[in-house]
C-alpha cells in the first residue's frame, strides 16, 4: 500500500486534488476579472470582495470602544523622539506601541507600521530603521507589536513572565479558536491596526488627513489587509506579502494563520485585489527578486493592478520596488518608502538615502510596559479570554436558536455549516490484487487491502480482515466494524495500531480499517507550514472535517449495499450502480458499528448525527467531544483538522450526540 501512495512532493494526494480545485477557482476569478471595463464595473467588484472581507472576518462585531491611551515614557533622539504608548483596541485588551515623531512643529502625516514575524516585534533592526528614516524625513510613525510578538506575548505564565512551554509560533496556535467563532486571527490583528489609526487621528501632531501604511512580511500582510478595509489609509506601501494564490500554494504554501482568509479563493479575492479594492489610491507594492514569497507573482499582481487603474485613469498612483534581496525590510525599499510617502502625501519629490550609521535601540529601551509584557498588567485580558467571552455570547443564542428547531431542521443546520448535500453517492471501490492468508490467534484469517474512491482524485486506503473460513458471510448481512484511524499496517499484521488494542476480532467477524484523506498511508510531507492543504482547503470554504465526513458517509454507504467481497477476487473497479444478483440486493442493512479515535471523533459524530441509519452503533477513542475545549486550549493545533468556520455560532458537538441517538455512543 505503501509504494501505492509515493509521488513527488509536489504530486501528493491532496496537493494535487486541492490544486485542481483552486486553479478552477482562481480560473473564475481570472474571467471576472477581464471583463471589467468601466468604472461602474471596477466600483461593483470592488464593492462585493470588499463585503465578502468585512463579513469572512466578522469585522463589522467589532465595537469601538475607549483607547485608554497613555505615554508610559520618552527617549529624544537627534532629529527625533520616540514615544512608548499604550491603548486598549479592545476592553482590557492592549496594544504596545511607539511613536516615532520628527523635530519642529506639525501636523505631520501619520505612518502605520505593523510589524512583521519578528520575536520582539516593534524593536526588531529593521523596523526601527524604517521608522527613524521616516521621522527624519517628517513623518509621525505608529509602529506596534503584533499579538503574539514583543511585549504581547499570549502564552506566558502571567506571574513570572516566562513563555509556556511548546515548540509552536503563538500563532498557530492564536489562530485556531477565531475559526470556531466566524472570526479570523487576523479579525482581532486588523481590528489593531484600526484603532492605532484611530490613535494617530487623536494627536494634535499628526494631521489626520494624511494617513498612510507600510510594514513587511507579515506586516506586509496586515498592510494589504488594512489599505483594503480602512479608507482612512490614502498612500499604502505593502511589502514581501504581494504574490498571487496560484504561485504561493506551491511554494511556500500558506503562511500563519492571519494571512489565510475562510473562503477567500472560493469568492474570487486573489492578492492583486488587495491593492485593486483600493484602486485609485496610491499604492507601492515592495518586492524582494529572491524572496521565498514568489516574485513572479507580484508582478502578475503588478500588471493587474496596474491595468485598473489605467482605465480608472490614474496609472501613475501605482508601482512597484523590485530590490534584488532577500526577504526582508531592507534598505532600498525603506528609503523607496519614504520617496512614495513624501510625494503622495506630501506633495514633494525627494532623494532619500539612508546614513549608514543609525542609532538602533535595545529593545529594553522601546519597552512599554514596567514587566515586559502586556499580560503582566493588573486587569489585562488575554487573547484566550477575549475569545471565551465572544464564544459565551455565541453559545447563549445557539442554544435558544438550536431549541427551536426540530431533529431534521437541526440535522439541515449542521449539513448547511458544513457544505455538505444529503444526496451524496457511494464511494467506488477497488480490489488491488492483493490478497493473504496469515495466522491469527490460533486460526487462519483473511486480509485484503483496498481502496476506495470516494470523489475524484481521493483514494483512501483501508483493508478487510475475516476469518478465511467465512469468506462469504459478507453476502449475509454479517456485522461490519469499520475504524478510521491515522496510522499505517504492515501487510496482514494490525497488532501495533492502537485502535485495536481493546477489540476482540472473532473469527467470523468483517474488519475495515480506513485512513481517511490526509492520514495514515496519504499524509501530506514536506509542507514548509503547519497543516498548510486544510488552510488551503479553508480558503476553497471548505473543511477537512467536512470533506472527511463525506469521505465516511461515502464509504459506509458503500459497505451497505455492496456486492460481496470474495477470496478470490483479483479485479479492480466495482462500481455502486453494478447490477445485483436477489442475494446482493439482500445486503442492504448490513450493520455497521464505527470506530474512530483521537481526531477522526469529530468526523465519526457528524457523519453519524446526518446519517444516523447507516450506523448500529458509535464507539470513540480519545479526541475531543465539545469544540469548547478548542477555545480555552492552549494547545489546540492538534485540533486544526476537525474546526469548521463559524460552527459555533449553530451548533456544539454535544447536540451531535443528541441527534445520533440515546445509548448509541460510547467513548473510550
Amino acid at each position: 500500500m505503501e509504494n501505492y501512495f509515493k509521488s513527488t512532493k509536489e504530486n501528493q494526494m491532496m496537493r494535487a486534488y486541492l490544486r485542481k480545485r483552486v486553479h478552477a477557482a482562481l480560473d473564475e476569478r481570472l474571467e471576472r476579472f477581464e471583463a471589467l471595463e468601466t468604472p461602474e464595473q471596477i466600483a461593483a467588484y470592488q464593492e462585493r470582495l470588499k463585503t465578502f472581507f468585512r463579513e469572512t472576518i466578522d469585522l463589522d462585531s467589532f465595537e469601538r470602544g475607549p483607547l485608554k491611551a497613555r505615554v508610559t515614557g520618552k527617549l529624544e533622539r537627534d532629529g527625533y523622539s520616540v514615544e512608548k504608548v499604550i491603548f486598549e483596541s479592545l476592553p482590557g485588551f492592549s496594544v504596545t506601541a511607539n511613536l516615532y515623531l520628527p523635530g519642529g512643529e506639525g501636523p505631520f502625516p501619520g505612518i502605520l507600521h505593523p510589524c512583521g514575524h519578528s520575536s520582539n516585534g516593534k524593536a526588531y533592526e529593521a523596523y526601527q530603521r524604517a521608522n527613524i528614516l521616516l521621522a527624519r524625513n517628517g513623518f509621525a510613525v505608529l509602529c506596534y507589536d503584533p499579538i503574539g510578538q514583543g511585549e504581547r506575548l499570549q502564552l506566558i505564565d502571567p506571574k513570572t513572565g516566562k513563555k509556556l512551554p511548546g515548540n509552536s509560533s503563538e500563532h498557530l496556535v492564536l489562530g485556531v479558536a477565531p475559526v470556531l467563532l466566524g472570526r479570523s486571527l487576523a479579525s482581532y490583528m486588523i481590528w489593531d491596526g484600526m484603532r492605532a489609526i484611530d490613535y494617530l487621528q487623536s494627536r494634535p501632531e499628526i494631521d489626520p488627513d494624511r494617513i498612510g501604511c507600510t510594514g513587511n512580511s507579515g506586516g506586509g500582510n496586515m498592510t494589504s489587509f488594512l489599505m483594503t478595509l480602512d479608507d482612512r489609509i490614502q498612500a499604502a506601501a505593502p511589502g514581501c506579502f504581494t504574490t498571487t494564490t496560484r504561485r504561493k500554494n506551491e511554494s511556500p504554501g500558506p503562511g500563519d494563520p492571519e494571512q489565510n482568509l475562510f473562503a477567500q479563493t472560493r469568492e474570487g479575492l486573489d492578492h492583486p485585489d488587495f491593492t485593486i479594492m483600493r484602486a485609485p489610491k496610491p499604492t507601492l507594492i515592495l518586492a524582494a527578486t529572491y524572496d521565498y514569497v514568489p516574485i513572479e507573482g507580484a508582478w502578475d499582481a503588478f500588471r493587474q493592478s496596474k491595468r485598473i487603474y489605467t482605465k480608472l485613469g490614474y496609472p501613475e498612483r501605482v508601482d512597484l520596488i523590485e530590490a534584488p534581496e532577500k526577504h526582508g525590510f531592507t534598505r532600498r525599499m525603506r528609503e523607496g518608502v519614504v520617496r512614495f510617502f513624501s510625494r503622495w502625501l506630501k506633495g514633494e519629490n525627494v532623494e532619500v538615502f539612508e546614513p549608514e550609521s543609525v542609532r538602533v535601540e535595545k529593545d529594553a529601551e522601546l519597552q512599554c510596559t514596567s514587566k515586559g509584557q502586556v499580560l503582566r498588567m493588573e486587569g489585562e485580558r488575554s487573547l484566550f479570554e477575549v475569545n471565551r467571552e465572544r464564544a459565551n455570547a455565541l453559545k447563549a443564542a445557539r442554544t435558544e436558536a438550536w431549541a427551536g428547531l426540530n431533529r431534521e431542521e437541526r440535522r439541515e443546520a449542521v449539513r448547511e455549516v458544513l457544505g455538505i448535500e444529503p444526496e451524496a453517492l457511494p464511494s467506488r471501490m477497488e480490489l488491488g490484487g492483493f490478497g493473504s492468508t496469515i495466522a491469527s490467534g490460533g486460526g487462519s484469517s483473511e486480509f485484503r487491502e483496498l481502496l476506495f474512491e470516494p470523489e475524484s482524485g481521493i483514494r483512501l486506503p483501508a483493508f478487510l480482515s475475516r476469518g478465511k473460513a467465512h469468506s462469504e458471510v459478507w453476502a449475509r448481512n454479517a456485522p461490519v466494524d469499520l475504524f478510521c484511524f491515522d496510522g499505517r499496517w504492515n501487510f496482514g499484521d494490525v497488532s501495533g495500531l492502537p485502535i485495536f488494542e481493546d477489540y476482540e476480532r472473532a473469527s467470523s467477524a468483517e474488519t475495515i480499517g480506513i485512513n481517511l484523506r490526509d492520514s495514515g498511508f496519504s499524509k501530506t510531507k514536506n509542507w514548509r507550514f503547519y497543516g498548510a492543504d486544510a488552510w488551503i482547503a479553508h480558503m476553497l470554504g471548505d473543511s477537512y472535517l467536512a470533506m472527511r465526513t463525506r469521505d465516511l458517509i461515502s464509504v459506509t454507504k458503500w459497505l451497505k449495499s455492496s456486492p460481496r467481497i470474495e477470496s478470490d477476487m483479483q479485479f479492480t473497479g466495482i462500481e455502486v450502480d453494478e447490477p445485483r444478483t436477489k442475494e446482493e440486493e439482500g445486503n442492504i442493512n448490513r450493520p455497521i458499528h464505527l470506530h474512530a479515535e483521537d481526531e477522526f471523533v469529530p468526523v465519526a459524530l457528524h457523519a453519524a448525527a446526518l446519517e444516523p441509519e447507516l450506523f448500529e452503533s458509535v464507539t470513540l477513542h480519545g479526541g475531543i467531544l465539545s469544540w469548547e475545549e478548542v477555545i480555552d486550549s492552549r494547545e489546540p493545533i492538534p485540533q486544526w483538522h476537525n474546526v469548521v468556520h463559524g460552527a459555533l455560532r449553530h451548533y456544539d458537538l454535544p447536540d451531535l450526540i443528541e441527534l445520533i441517538g440515546e445509548g448509541r455512543v460510547t467513548w473510550k
